[in-house]
């Protein structure tokens, strides 16, 4: 079937957890090919060791170039969009983390800004925002896809369904080494933008003038800081996120996930990507105080942020409001990606490894 002969999806398909539909609607298209259907029996089926749900008449292959490609793209609107939208929220936590004598909580934080820069100074910082965590998106979801199954593919079809926990950790692990390469320049700047007053309006003049003071290798100080930040972050946002699904349709939900509305799914979706980002803020939070730190002091060590925030401030400072901007981010790109890759006809992210290659 061509390209042009593909049904246009709705972006959340009405058989998206349906697996007896699904068989239906895949078998009958297969029926009329001469390619054998790419699973049949228990394979087709919603078990615990199939990690996504086939989309019917696919247009891109699984585990292709072009499936890479789209799920990477998918990263970009998921992962720059949440975290622009959310630069408020940003700004106000670096500026506790920096200065807690004058940005005490969340509340007197937002005061203050408002009074010594008005409404505008709340999206100071954007830019780099929005570039920086694209490019990171398109390398943590994208590699992420890739390193899944490639482990799997290593592992042995048997190891890589008993395992799959690991595999999601070490995927996801090995994705944010690359993510944040891409992430560390834009950060170095957003976060010298966003803490110091006067520095710069934004990207454009920002950068010059931080390669100016410390050199292009000083975009990268922060860069083991924000691997200690992000990493355990990511393996703790994708393991989790797949256990807390299953925990609540389990326990919490009293109606089956195939039988549950549109609304509801999603909404199960949102809610484990939030508990799962409140998880990913409490682990991360120490380096993500290390790295607003580095990248606000020039020449500064991570031995001077310690001696300078105490252990005890490592933990707690700035950690509410990084709970409220976390949960909701994650919340917000696990909806966002899963429903990008149902719009391009790709099967959307489930609850086990990918089939291992025998």
């Amino acid at each position: 079937m061509a390209p042009s002969d593909q049904p246009r999806y709705s972006l959340i398909p009405s058989f998206l957890y349906s697996p007896k539909t699904l068989l239906n609607n895949v078998s009958s298209h297969y029926s009329s090919s001469s390619s054998p259907p790419p699973f049949s029996g228990s394979e087709g089926r919603n078990s615990n060791n199939n990690f996504m749900i086939p989309a019917p008449k696919e247009s891109i292959p699984l585990y292709s170039p072009a499936y890479y490609a789209a799920c990477s793209f998918g990263g970009v609107f998921s992962c720059g969009l949440t975290h622009m939208t959310v630069t408020p929220l940003d700004l106000v936590k670096c500026n506790m983390q920096i200065d807690p004598v004058k940005y005490k909580n969340i509340s007197s934080g937002f005061g203050v800004l408002m009074k010594e820069q008005g409404m505008r100074g709340f999206f100071r910082g954007w830019v780099p925002t929005l570039l920086g965590y694209s490019a990171q998106g398109a390398c943590k979801f994208g590699f992420y896809e890739f390193f899944k199954k490639y482990y799997s593919d290593l592992a042995g079809p048997e190891n890589a369904a008993k395992y799959k926990t690991f595999i999601f950790l070490a995927g996801s692990a090995s994705a944010e080494v690359i993510a944040d390469i891409a992430l560390c320049p834009m950060e170095a700047v957003k976060v010298r933008v966003q803490t110091q007053p006067g520095f710069a309006r934004g990207l454009s003049d920002g950068l010059p003038k931080f390669i100016k003071a410390e050199g292009a290798g000083g975009l990268y100080k922060g860069l083991v800081p924000l691997w200690g930040r992000q990493i355990p972050y990511t393996m703790m946002k994708f393991a989790s996120f797949e256990t807390v699904v299953e925990m609540l349709y389990k326990n919490v939900v009293p109606t089956p996930k195939d039988q549950c509305s549109k609304g509801l799914q999603l909404g199960v979706s949102f809610a484990a990507g939030y508990i799962a980002g409140v998880l990913c803020a409490i682990v991360s939070h120490p380096a993500d105080n290390l790295v607003s730190f580095l990248n606000n002091a020039k020449g500064a060590t991570v031995g001077d942020a310690v001696k300078k925030i105490g252990l005890v401030g490592l933990f707690t400072r700035g950690l509410p409001l990084r709970i409220v901007m976390i949960g909701t981010l994650t919340g917000a790109q696990w909806g966002l990606y899963d429903s990008f890759k149902v719009f391009v006809g790709l099967p959307t992210t489930g609850g086990g490894a990918p089939k291992a290659a025998k």
